[in-house]
């Protein structure tokens, strides 16, 4: 119990043996693996009304998150969410895509590589070894991919040649890390685990990101050399299939979590969001049932805050859609308040000096218009940022002064402004017209 109970650094991960204290009591985290069964789904959220204050959040990378729990109902809630037997992970996070294994664009199962990487990090001990917030992303390619993902250590399927080749990057998203070169699939965890070592040489607080930043990426290629697959020459490369066009507004909403997704064996998948990330636990037992009503087998979690109803027909993805809008969760990929990161705020949290989710539908409603293009905007009730520790378009800070504006910053940057809580929406929406260009507002 006193282990449970104990305060984690700030940087730390909460999981279920490791709840993390918040304005609001402990918080712990599940990183779900595939497929939850529906009443394993419905019992967790039985498990968070019970031991905690109901609020369940899907994070930005697909984790499960209950809220507001005590030193010892925290006990309680681990001990009950284990006889659940959801398959879900507690260490270094491998994240793989939201539909491995039941894709149809996908050019490998992912799941597979990633289930030999979570047995070898425990085979090894690397968790206590690596930072707090290491992670490990393998793409298989797919309808839903890992670009906007970042972790220390990728893995992404293209081919080569007419066969599957893992490209190798690390210290960032698809765009951002530092491409190493390319691997054979059966060399994927040999791979990956010589780059973990590279991180707990330099020490526990040792990230890819300030490696690459400071040193360059020739340390981890080394690590690495002899098993990559040797480059061709100049100008015969092939493209990767499974690369597009990021500028393709069409092409990118048709890959969001949200909306339908054709499934290998013909059924579908039906992707919705709780609005701002959150949802109460009986809004989500009621999704639950919808979900059972539409003939699904489960529900999985996915990047982008989202949930995806599994193997539904056409017609049953829609009655599903529907009831999840009634119970007011995102349902259409150009909602407004998909651009909208709100932390729990007061008077959920002790910490937060403005009820954050409690604006955010009034922000989205008067900003509607000029949310879009993925601005982003980050309502966090005090200087912590625990909603989004990266940067965003927008970022509003609750301060005892007011709410601090600041522009393409987190929330430790230096505002341009601070307004009162009463007068957020209007300001928010002043901003953002003014940063639109002068033929939007004809």
């Amino acid at each position: 119990m006193t282990a449970l109970a104990t305060a984690m650094r700030r940087n730390a991960c909460p999981g279920l043996s490791r709840p993390m204290p918040t304005g609001d009591g402990l918080l712990v985290r599940l990183h779900p693996q595939g497929t939850i069964p529906l009443p394993a789904f419905a019992g967790l959220c039985a498990a968070a009304r019970a031991y905690g204050n109901g609020v369940i959040e899907i994070t930005s990378r697909g984790g499960i998150q209950a809220r507001g729990l005590s030193a010892a109902s925290a006990a309680r809630f681990a001990a009950s969410v284990a006889t659940l037997a959801i398959a879900a992970e507690d260490g270094v996070p491998v994240h793989c895509n939201a539909l491995a294994g039941i894709d149809t664009e996908e050019l490998f199962d992912c799941g597979v590589l990633a289930a030999e990487l979570r047995h070898a990090l425990a085979k090894r001990s690397m968790t206590p070894r690596l930072a707090a917030k290491t992670s490990i992303a393998v793409d298989g390619g797919g309808t839903l991919d890992l670009a906007g993902l970042a972790a220390d250590i990728r893995l992404c399927a293209e081919t080569r040649n007419g066969a599957v080749a893992l490209r190798v990057a690390v210290g960032g998203d698809a765009t951002s890390a530092a491409v190493l070169g390319t691997v054979a699939p059966g060399r994927g965890v040999e791979t990956v685990m010589r780059l973990l070592e590279v991180l707990a040489r330099r020490g526990r607080d040792a990230r890819a990101r300030d490696i690459v930043a400071t040193e360059g990426a020739a340390l981890f290629r080394a690590a690495i050399v002899e098993l990559l697959i040797p480059a061709r020459p100049r100008g015969s490369a092939d493209p990767a299939p499974n690369s597009r066009s990021r500028g393709n507004e069409r092409e990118e909403a048709s890959r969001t979590a949200i909306g339908l997704h054709r499934l290998r064996d013909g059924s579908f998948a039906c992707g919705v969001g709780p609005a701002f990330g959150h949802a109460d636990a009986s809004a989500l037992e009621r999704l639950v049932e919808a979900a059972r009503k539409a003939g699904a087998n489960g529900l999985r979690t996915a990047p982008e805050r989202a949930l995806l109803a599994i193997k539904l027909t056409p017609q049953a993805a829609v009655a599903f859609a529907a009831t999840a809008a009634q119970l007011g969760f995102v349902v259409r990929a150009d909602d407004p308040r998909r651009h909208i990161v709100a932390c729990a705020g007061a008077p959920i949290c002790a910490s937060a000096h403005f009820a954050s989710r409690a604006l955010a539908p009034l922000i989205a409603a008067q900003a509607a218009h000029e949310l879009a293009g993925g601005f982003t905007i980050h309502l966090s009730g005090c200087a912590k940022g625990c909603a989004l520790s990266a940067r965003a378009d927008l970022t509003v800070v609750g301060t005892p002064d007011g709410c601090a504006l600041i522009d393409h910053g987190s929330a430790r940057d230096t505002p341009f402004a601070v307004t009162p809580a009463s007068e957020l929406p209007a300001a928010i929406a002043q901003h953002l017209r003014a940063q639109k260009p002068e033929a939007d507002h004809v």
